[in-house]
Order: C-alpha cells, then sequence, then structure tokens
C-alpha cells in the first residue's frame, strides 16, 4: 500500500506527462472496447441470423451433409414425424427446444414455358408455422422485428422465388422486381427456349388442368422423384425476395412442405431432409448434443422416452451448416487481436518513455533512498506500481468513455448493411453487458503498462549509490 502511495505521489509531481500517457491509454482502450463490441454484435447478429434461418441442429440423414445436395431425395429421414414427437416429449430436451421442424430440399428445373424460358434451381419445402417460429429466437435482444413468411395464409401450390430466379423467368414485371431490365436474347437462345419439351409439356398440361385458370406468376417445377422419373408441379410465385447472396437469387424456391413431398415423394410416404431444432438459448446446444447422441445410440436402461437408435441421423450444427460463419467471426477476431497488439506496442512504449524520463528526472532521489537503506528490489517495485498504476487509471478512464461513445452510437439510429442481409440493420456496440472483454482488456492494458516500467525500473536500481547521488 505505501509503494501505491508513493507511486501515485509521483505521478502527480509532473501532471502534464502523466495526463499525456494516460491520455494514449484512454484512446488505446476506448478503440480495443469499441471495435471489439462492434465486432460481438458482429458474431451474435450473424449467429441470430442463422438459428432464425436453419436452427440451433438439424438431424439429417447420415451422409446427407456431404452428398445430399447430388440427390436429396436419396437422403430423406422416413418416420420423420415419430422422430419429432420423441425430440418434444424427452424430458431432457423438450425444455430446451423452442422449435422442431420438418424441412425438404430438393433440385430442379424451374420452368415459364409461356415465355420459353427456364432454369435449375434448388428448392426447399418448409412448413410454414415452424418457419414463422423459427423467425421469432431474438436471445441477444436484437432491435429488429422478426419477419414473416410470405407463405404464411398461402394456397398450397403457392411459392416465393428469389429476384434472379424472377429476372430470368421472366417474372419481373408481374412481380413488380426492381431493376430488372429486359435480357437480351439471341435467335439461337430463343429457339431453345421456344417452347418446353413434349413430356414436360405433357406434365405442365395435366397440371394446368388441374389448377384451372392459368396465373400470369404460374411456373412448373420439375424434379425427379425418389424413384427417379421426372415429376412437375404446377406453382404459384406470390413473390420474389432478395436473398442477400447472388447465388442464392438465383437459385432459390420456396414452397410449402406438403407441396415438396408430393413433388418427390407422391403418393409414397413423405420424407424430409432435415429436422431443425431451435433451441432458448446457443449456450445449450453441447447439452443437447449429448442427449441426442444418447437417443441416437439406442435405448437406454429404465428410460422413460424411446430411443432413435437404428436410425442412421446425424446431428449438424448451425455454425457447420453456415460455414461462412466461422470465417467472418475468425476474420472479425483476427483484425481485433492486430490492433490490441499494435495499440499494446505503443502503449509499451508511452509508459516505457514516461518511466524513463521519471528515472532520469529522479536520479538523485533514487540514490537518497538507495543511501537510506531501501533495496534494489525496492526500487523496482516503486516503478513498476507507478506503471500499474498509470495502467489503471489509464484502463477505467478508457472504460468509462467507450461505454459512453457505445451509448451514443446505440442511440444515434444509424443503420448498416451486413454481408448477406437484405434490408439495413441498426447500428449497435455491445461493450455494456460484455464483462469479459472489458476485465481482458483492463488487465491486458495494465500488465503491458506494468511491463513498459520494468525495464526502467531495473535500471534505476541498478545505479550505482555514489553516482546516483553526484548526478547532476
Amino acid at each position: 500500500m505505501n509503494a501505491f502511495s508513493l507511486a501515485l505521489r509521483n505521478l502527480l509531481r509532473n501532471r502534464r506527462r502523466s495526463l499525456t500517457t494516460l491520455l494514449a491509454m484512454l484512446i488505446g482502450v476506448s478503440a480495443i472496447l469499441l471495435f471489439g463490441g462492434y465486432s460481438r454484435n458482429i458474431d451474435l447478429g450473424l449467429e441470430t441470423g442463422f438459428v432464425r434461418g436453419s436452427g440451433h441442429l438439424q438431424l439429417q440423414h447420415r451422409d446427407y451433409f456431404l452428398y445430399g445436395t447430388g440427390n436429396p431425395a436419396a437422403y430423406g429421414i422416413a418416420d420423420y414425424a415419430r422422430i419429432i414427437d420423441v425430440l418434444e416429449r424427452d424430458p431432457v430436451l423438450a425444455p430446451m427446444l423452442t422449435v422442431v421442424t420438418p424441412r425438404l430440399s430438393l433440385g430442379g428445373i424451374a420452368g415459364n414455358f409461356t415465355a420459353g424460358v427456364s432454369r435449375t434451381v434448388f428448392g426447399e419445402g418448409v412448413d410454414v408455422a415452424g418457419q414463422n417460429a423459427l423467425q421469432q429466437w431474438n436471445d441477444y435482444g436484437f432491435p429488429v422485428a422478426a419477419q414473416t413468411s410470405p407463405l404464411t395464409g398461402s394456397a398450397p401450390d403457392a411459392a416465393v422465388i428469389g429476384t434472379g430466379v424472377a429476372r430470368v423467368l421472366q417474372l419481373c414485371e408481374a412481380l413488380q422486381v426492381k431493376n430488372c431490365p429486359a435480357a437480351q436474347a439471341t435467335a439461337h437462345d430463343a429457339a431453345l427456349g421456344a417452347a418446353a419439351p413434349d413430356d414436360i409439356a405433357a406434365l405442365s398440361a395435366q397440371e394446368a388442368g388441374q389448377a384451372g385458370t392459368q396465373s400470369p406468376t404460374r411456373i412448373e417445377l420439375l424434379a425427379a422423384n425418389a424413384h427417379g422419373a421426372p415429376n412437375v408441379a404446377g406453382l404459384t410465385v406470390i413473390k420474389a425476395e432478395a436473398m442477400g447472396v447472388k447465388e442464392l437469387d438465383d437459385m432459390a424456391v420456396t414452397l410449402h412442405l406438403r407441396q415438396a413431398q408430393q413433388l418427390v415423394y407422391g403418393q409414397d410416404a413423405p420424407k424430409v431432409t432435415a429436422i431443425v431444432l431451435q433451441l432458448r438459448h446457443s449456450s445449450q446446444m453441447p447439452a443437447a448434443k449429448a442427449r441426442l447422441a444418447e437417443l441416437l445410440a439406442g435405448p437406454q436402461a429404465g428410460a422413460k422416452t424411446p430411443a432413435l437408435g437404428g436410425t442412421p441421423l446425424e446431428v449438424h450444427d448451425f455454425a457447420t451448416l453456415n460455414p461462412q460463419y466461422g470465417q467472418i467471426t475468425g476474420m472479425f477476431a483476427a483484425i481485433l487481436g492486430f490492433i490490441a497488439i499494435l495499440i499494446g506496442g505503443i502503449v509499451l512504449f508511452t509508459v516505457s518513455n514516461t518511466m524513463s524520463m521519471a528515472v532520469v528526472e529522479r536520479t538523485v532521489e533514487i540514490g537518497t533512498l538507495r543511501a537510506l537503506g531501501l533495496r534494489r528490489g525496492g526500487i523496482r517495485r516503486l516503478f513498476v506500481c507507478e506503471g500499474l498504476l498509470l495502467g489503471a487509471l489509464g484502463a477505467a478512464l478508457g472504460v468509462l468513455v467507450a461505454l459512453g461513445l457505445a451509448w451514443v452510437i446505440n442511440h444515434s439510429g444509424l443503420t448498416w448493411l451486413p454481408p448477406g442481409n437484405v434490408d439495413p440493420v441498426p447500428l449497435t456496440v455491445r461493450v455494456w453487458g460484455e464483462p469479459a472483454m472489458i476485465l481482458k482488456t483492463a488487465i491486458g492494458l495494465m500488465l503491458v503498462a506494468a511491463l513498459s516500467a520494468w525495464w526502467p525500473a531495473r535500471r534505476a536500481a541498478r545505479l550505482a549509490i555514489v553516482d546516483a547521488l553526484r548526478h547532476v
């Protein structure tokens, strides 16, 4: 305590130099915390978006993750309703779950054959109620309203397509898609797309006859059924939606789950390619994955809930299903680390320079203290305490300034467009509510400041008493 009291007095003896050093620390801490809060906000925002779209965990047929996009129908999950019932009744999983919903992915060709155009697409059959429930998850309190699926309350044959699909199928005018200039087709392209092939045309005519009056946004979706034979579903497009990623815009078709099952499985027992599980909190994922592993391993002695043993399923989390999540968060973590190292280097040299100047100015004082019996360790301790106290004051002031600036930014009404988003979102910086980040930054600065003071303190302690006393 006596060493810190003397250190504080020594810092106050040269207020201008101490304030300059504190200012450098304050700016450094504020910069680290603000960027760290911004990076943290991006991490949690990405997590929220992926959890709303694909849940925390997905049960899929074994090897579907690696090979399923080539032939989704071959990796369908049979008896999925029973599996969902087992999950919802499980005494361990049930308290964690908010949503359990099936999903069916399929590939095919979407065509607007009245205009003589078609393109390959990737379709997804969803349970609309489950999809809307997924969108309600907001564990981190983002000021963004949950979106409702455009398929809500729509007819069984309704579909939503990406804006890129709408452009290729020449549905921009009917669906009021902006930024959609007419394509300049060549004579060769026109000859190829003038009419649908005979077999597709026959299937399309059959669908049209069942549907009655043709809608101006009517398309046909051709896909291979579970037996490899072609099948066509007539769909009425009710909206063209921007997906935020051009590859998705150019291929996405979303339809009702029942319609997708009829297209792929016909009169056979319907299947799905994924069972989406959304948890109350992301921190519950390890426990949920462990419980799912137990259920998939087989029945347990004395278990009250039926197990899923023998079912060829595997579990994937949202980070595995969306590898860009790890790439983006890793990039921001690397940038934050680089900024922290850079600012740490600046603080290191600033405090070291301050302490070196203090040693030069107080050489006679150091000699006097040594002559009075203070050991070299005491001299080192005195200067290290000064550096540590500078670091503590700089960290405290930097945290307060960062909290104030974060509050201003969060209430400024600024917005930005994150990667993969279509609509701007409020710009927020998460400093308050991140005690781990604040504590790590403060302790890191104090350690750097103490380390910066150690070398000048060592040099001061090694001064010969006689040389120090006669220093001018």
